[in-house]
């Protein structure tokens, strides 16, 4: 098992920053690819990035390339989520999800554990 706890969510305005982080706990961190999806409301939940487990790889979602930036820290089991130049269509609940393989994934159901989501709102 693994447990996933999001944190960094909030308010911002549009043209804004926020980093969103995850920390993992209970099994070895480094035996997963990471990944960060989203839901707004109405919406199904969708892919944003992922990392591989040794960060030497990663792949967008084309809606956010070369607005946010994935990136992990195995000594510290946590994973995080630059978001530079904030829409307002980035809106969502964002996930932090692990999967228990061996090249970076972005389809839902190839990830095998999921933290409990944090709310970013961007504002006008």
């Amino acid at each position: 098992q693994v447990q996933l706890v999001e944190s960094g969510g909030g308010l911002v305005q549009a043209g804004g920053s926020l980093r969103l982080s995850c920390t993992a706990s209970g099994r070895t961190f480094f035996d997963y690819v990471m990944g960060w999806f989203r839901q707004a409301p109405g919406k199904e939940r969708e892919f944003v990035a992922a990392i591989s487990r040794s960060g030497g790889s990663t792949n967008y979602a084309d809606s956010v390339k070369g607005r946010f930036t994935i990136s992990r820290d195995n000594a510290k089991n946590t994973v995080y989520l630059q978001m530079n130049s904030l829409k307002l269509e980035d809106t969502a609940v964002y996930y932090c999800a692990a999967a228990s393989r061996i090249s970076v994934v972005r389809t839902l159901d190839t990830y095998d554990y999921w933290g409990q989501g944090t709310q970013v709102t961007v504002s006008s």
